[in-house]
């Protein structure tokens, strides 16, 4: 069973940087494609970023421009560089990773809260 651990939430003013940092516990060559999305209270988990197997990227419209998602498989670990963040980018972000054949894998969440 692998996990995926988030880190590198916490509290920024608006305008400010953050860096989240999901650490898978096995290889992420076996994942097709890896991601974060984000949740805030009363409302549905939306995908924020996707780094597919070959590199390409997928980004929601509300973060394109400002974010960028990368992997390091050395490192089994994907990340989320978040700059120019937005109060409205508050919630708790979720790594989340999908293997063929498999339900997909859930991180714990990390909170990031944005103040203007």
């Amino acid at each position: 069973q692998v996990q995926l651990v988030e880190s590198g939430g916490g509290l920024v003013q608006a305008g400010g940087s953050l860096r989240l940092s999901c650490a898978a516990s096995r290889t992420i060559f076996s994942f097709t494609t890896l991601g974060w999305f984000r949740q805030t209270p009363g409302k549905q988990r939306e995908l924020v970023a996707t780094i597919s197997n070959d590199g390409s990227t997928n980004y929601a419209d509300s973060v394109k421009g400002r974010f960028n998602i990368s992997r390091d498989n050395a490192k089994n670990t994907v990340y989320l560089q978040m700059n120019s963040l937005k109060p409205e980018d508050t919630a708790v972000y979720y790594c989340h990773g999908v293997k063929y054949g498999f339900a997909p894998y859930w991180g714990q969440g990390t909170q990031v809260t944005v103040s203007s």
